[in-house]
C-alpha cells in the first residue's frame, strides 16, 4: 500500500512539474476579439495549434513565435508574448468568406462576385446606417430614404421591388412573400462581425428574392476574454446615439451583448424624427472540440416620422419643410435562432438551426395620401403587416479525396402565419399652409384589405465542388423550392375588393454552374445562374375579386470576372462582367373590359461591368476605387396601355462610383483619417425616358484617434453641403400631368463621437 501511495505522489509531482513548464496562450481576432481556432504557432522548431477557444500551450524556453491563421495576416512575435491578436486580410484572394457556399472558403475559390466588409472597415467608418458601408462596394447603391429607411440597387435600378435578399448568418430575416424594401433597418449593425455582399442571383443556395444580390450580415461571436466598448455620438442634425458591446467567456460558455439606441429630433428636414432600439444577445457553448451550440436573440423596436418626398417646386426652392404632420412607420422585429454544429472529422460537418421570427410593420404612409374627385378632400390609410415564423434549416458538408471534391447539401421547412389589414382614413388639409393637418376614421371600421395567410416553403439544395485539374475548381448547385400560400380573406364576400379565399402553389428548380481558375496571384471565374421570385402576397390578393394566375418571376444570369494581387500584394484588382435577363416579370396589364390585372408579361435586360481597385503603396496609406457601368432596359413591357419596350428603366444610373483614401500614420499610433467620394451619374426619372436627373457628387471626411482605452472621432458627411436628391422620379397622374418626386439627400452632418474600450486591447 505504501509503495502505491509513493508512486501516486511521484506521478502527481511529475505532472505538476511538467505543467509548470507549459505556457498558455490565446490567439484571437484583433478587431472582434473572437477566438481563432486552428491557428498555427511555430516556436523552437515545433508547431502547435490553437483549439476551438483559441487556446494553445507551449513549452517554456524563450523561443520566438511565428503565428498564422487562414484569412489573417501572419505575425512574428518575441518570446513571451502569448496574447496574440491577428488582423484579418482585406481585399486579398486569401480572405475567408462564408456566403459563397454556406461554409468557410477562400475568396479565390468562389465563382461569384462577392465582397466582404470587415469589422475594421466598420470601426473606421463608424456608420450610423447600413448604406454608409454598402455603398463602398462596386455594383451597389443603397438609397437612404431617411432614418435607416431605404431602397436598393444591386444589378437593378434603384427600386422597392422584391429583388434582393437580406440575411443574418445565412438565414433570411423575413419570410418569402412578405418582402419589405426597408428590411435592413431590422438589423443590428453593432452586433455585426462582417457584412458580405453577393452580386447576382444566389437562389441556387438561398432561395427566393436573391436576384440582384444578397446581403448577409455575419454576427460577432463571443470573445476569447472579457472586453467591450461603450460609445456616444451626437451631430448637428439632431442625431444622438449610444452603443454598447460587452462579452466574456466562462469555461465552455461565451456571451456577447450588442446594441444601440438612436434618436433624432428637430433635424434640418421638418417632420423627420425617429428612434430605434436594437439589442442582440448571443451565447456560444463548446462542450468539446467538435461541437458548438450558438443561440442568438435579436430585438429591434423602431419608429419614424414618414416625411415623404418633395415636389419639383419645393425642391427648386430648397424647401426642407414637409406637408406631413401625422404619417409614420413603426417596426417591431424579434428573431431567435438556435444553431448546433457538429464537426464529425476534418472532412465532415453538420449544421442544424431552429428559427423563430415575430415581425410587425405598422404605418400611416405618406405615399398613400392622394386626392379624390372633390379637390377639398383627400384620402389615406392605416395598415399593418405582421408575421411569425417557425423554421428548421439543416446543412451537411462532406469532403472527398477524389478530385478534392466536396458536397454541401441541405434543406429547410418554413411555416409563417401572416396577417394584413388596411383601413381607410379621411385626410384634412390646411388650406393656408397646404399641410395635411389631421385625419379622421369612419365611425365603424372601413377596411380596404383584411386577410391572413399561411405561408409554407419547403426546400432542398445541393452544392457540389470538384478540382478536375490543378488550380481549376468546378461548382454545380441545384435547389428545389415548393411554396404554398393558404389565403383566407376576412372581408365579406360582397366587398368590391374581396379576393376569394384560396390556396396558391408554386414550385421552382434553380440551377447554378461555375468555375474558378487561379495562377500565381491572378484568378478568373465564370458562372451561369438563375434566380426567381414567387408572387408577393400583394401581387395576388390586393384589389381584385379573384387571385390572378401568376408564375414566379425568373432571371437568367451570365457572368465572368476575375481578380489579381500584384506588386507584392500592394495592388489588388477585381472585376465582374454580367448580363441578367428577366422573364415572366409581374406587371399590371389592361384587360378588354378596361380593368387591370397582374400578369407575367414583362421582360428586362440588365448588363454591366463592376470593378474595384485597392492600392497600398505602404502600410500607412490605402487608396480604393469602386465603380459600376451598367444599362437596364425594358425588353417587353406594356403597362396600363403604355408601351415601354426598348426604353431604359428609370432610376438606373449608367455610372456609379465610390473612392476613398485612408491614412494611418505609423508615427502617430491610433490616428486615422480618410476622405471618401460618392458619385451617382445621371439617369432617367421616368420609364418613357423623357426627363433626366443629373445625379450628384458627395464628399465625406472622417478622422479618429485612439489613445489606450479612449477613442474620439469626427465624421463630416456631405462636407461641401451639396443640395441634392438621393432619388428623383417622375410619374404620370390620372389627369395626364407630370408628378415629380425628390427624396432629399442629407445636408452636411458633423458627428462627434467618443468611445471607451475596456478589457484586453
Amino acid at each position: 500500500m505504501l509503495r502505491i501511495y509513493i508512486l501516486c505522489v511521484a506521478l502527481l509531482a511529475t505532472a505538476a512539474a511538467y505543467g509548470q513548464q507549459l505556457l498558455k496562450g490565446t490567439v484571437f481576432d484583433a478587431d472582434t476579439k473572437e477566438p481563432l481556432a486552428d491557428a498555427t504557432i511555430h516556436a523552437g522548431g515545433h508547431s502547435f495549434r490553437s483549439d476551438a477557444k483559441g487556446v494553445f500551450y507551449l513549452p517554456a524556453g524563450g523561443a520566438e513565435l511565428d503565428v498564422s491563421c487562414a484569412g489573417y495576416v501572419s505575425r512574428h512575435l518575441p518570446a513571451g508574448q502569448l496574447s496574440i491578436g491577428l488582423k484579418k486580410r482585406v481585399d486579398d484572394m486569401e480572405e475567408v468568406i462564408v456566403s459563397g457556399n454556406r461554409t468557410a472558403q477562400k475568396r479565390r475559390e468562389a465563382p461569384v462576385a462577392i465582397t466582404s466588409i470587415s469589422k475594421q472597415v466598420m470601426d473606421d467608418t463608424r456608420p450610423q446606417r447600413m448604406d454608409q458601408l454598402l455603398n463602398k462596394v462596386s455594383g451597389v447603391f443603397m438609397v437612404s430614404l431617411g432614418n435607416e429607411q431605404h431602397e436598393m440597387s444591386i444589378r437593378q435600378p434603384m427600386t422597392t421591388k422584391s429583388l434582393f435578399l437580406y440575411m443574418e448568418d445565412g438565414v433570411p430575416i423575413r419570410t418569402t412573400g412578405v418582402y419589405n424594401h426597408n428590411a435592413l433597418l431590422e438589423m443590428n449593425l453593432t452586433a455585426a462581425r462582417s457584412v458580405e455582399v453577393i452580386r447576382g442571383p444566389s437562389s441556387a443556395l438561398y432561395g427566393a428574392e436573391a436576384i440582384g444580390g444578397a446581403v448577409n450580415v455575419i454576427t460577432q461571436a463571443a470573445p476569447a476574454f472579457t472586453n467591450g466598448t461603450i460609445s456616444l455620438q451626437i451631430n448637428n442634425a439632431g442625431y444622438k446615439r449610444a452603443d454598447l458591446q460587452a462579452g466574456t467567456s466562462v469555461g465552455k460558455w461565451g456571451f456577447l451583448l450588442s446594441g444601440y439606441y438612436a434618436d433624432k429630433t428637430n433635424g434640418p428636414v421638418e417632420f423627420s424624427d425617429f428612434h430605434k432600439t436594437a439589442l442582440t444577445l448571443r451565447s456560444d457553448y463548446r462542450p468539446n472540440e467538435q461541437t458548438s451550440w450558438t443561440n442568438t436573440i435579436s430585438l429591434v423596436d423602431y419608429y419614424s416620422d414618414m416625411t415623404g418626398a418633395l415636389d419639383s417646386i419645393r425642391f427648386a426652392r430648397k424647401d426642407y419643410s414637409s406637408l406631413q404632420t401625422f404619417t409614420y412607420r413603426k417596426v417591431t422585429a424579434l428573431r431567435y435562432k438556435s444553431m448546433l454544429t457538429q464537426n464529425w472529422n476534418a472532412n465532415s460537418s453538420t449544421n442544424v438551426s431552429l428559427l423563430y421570427r415575430n415581425n410587425a410593420t405598422g404605418q400611416n404612409p405618406s405615399y398613400a395620401i392622394s386626392s379624390t374627385s372633390d379637390p377639398q378632400k383627400f384620402k389615406g390609410q392605416i395598415n399593418d403587416n405582421s408575421f411569425r415564423t417557425y423554421a428548421l434549416f439543416a446543412t451537411h458538408s462532406q469532403k472527398f479525396k477524389w478530385l478534392q471534391s466536396r458536397i454541401v447539401a441541405g434543406g429547410s421547412i418554413d411555416f409563417s402565419p401572416q396577417g394584413y389589414y388596411a383601413k381607410f382614413i379621411s385626410v384634412n388639409k390646411d388650406p393656408v399652409t397646404g399641410k395635411y393637418a389631421s385625419y379622421t376614421a369612419p365611425a365603424t371600421d372601413s377596411f380596404l384589405s383584411n386577410y391572413h395567410t399561411g405561408i409554407l416553403n419547403m426546400a432542398g439544395y445541393l452544392d457540389y465542388e470538384l478540382n478536375p485539374f490543378d488550380r481549376l475548381k468546378l461548382v454545380l448547385a441545384l435547389r428545389y423550392d415548393a411554396f404554398k400560400y393558404y389565403f383566407i380573406n376576412d372581408l365579406p364576400a360582397s366587398t368590391s375588393v374581396s379576393t376569394a379565399s384560396t390556396v396558391n402553389s408554386f414550385a421552382r428548380v434553380t440551377p447554378k454552374l461555375g468555375f474558378t481558375y487561379n495562377f500565381k496571384g491572378v484568378g478568373f471565374y465564370a458562372n451561369y445562374s438563375q434566380g426567381y421570385v414567387p408572387p408577393q402576397l400583394t401581387d395576388l390578393y390586393s384589389s381584385v375579386k379573384e387571385a390572378p394566375y401568376l408564375l414566379p418571376q425568373t432571371f437568367f444570369n451570365y457572368e465572368a470576372g476575375g481578380w489579381a494581387s500584384l506588386l507584392r500584394s500592394k495592388l489588388y484588382l477585381d472585376w465582374s462582367l454580367y448580363r441578367l435577363d428577366g422573364a415572366n416579370e409581374i406587371i399590371s396589364v389592361r384587360q378588354t373590359d378596361n380593368s387591370y390585372i397582374n400578369e407575367n408579361a414583362g421582360s428586362t435586360r440588365h448588363t454591366g461591368i463592376e470593378y474595384g481597385i485597392t492600392y497600398r503603396p505602404c502600410a500607412d496609406l490605402s487608396i480604393r476605387f469602386s465603380g459600376t457601368n451598367a444599362k437596364h432596359t425594358f425588353i417587353k413591357n406594356l403597362v396600363r396601355g403604355v408601351d415601354y419596350s426598348g426604353k431604359e428603366m428609370s432610376g438606373a444610373p449608367r455610372f456609379t462610383g465610390n473612392a476613398e483614401v485612408s491614412y494611418k500614420p505609423a508615427f502617430v499610433k491610433g490616428l486615422r483619417a480618410s476622405i471618401e467620394w460618392q458619385h451617382q451619374g445621371r439617369y432617367f426619372m421616368d420609364d418613357l425616358d423623357k426627363e433626366r436627373y443629373e445625379g450628384f457628387d458627395v464628399i465625406n471626411c472622417r478622422a479618429g484617434y485612439q489613445l489606450k482605452n479612449f477613442e474620439v472621432w469626427v465624421n463630416v458627411l456631405n462636407a461641401t453641403n451639396r443640395y441634392y436628391a438621393v432619388y428623383a422620379s417622375k410619374n404620370a397622374t390620372s389627369g395626364g400631368n407630370a408628378a415629380y418626386s425628390y427624396n432629399l439627400g442629407d445636408p452636411r452632418e458633423i458627428t462627434l463621437g467618443v468611445a471607451y474600450h475596456f478589457g484586453h486591447q
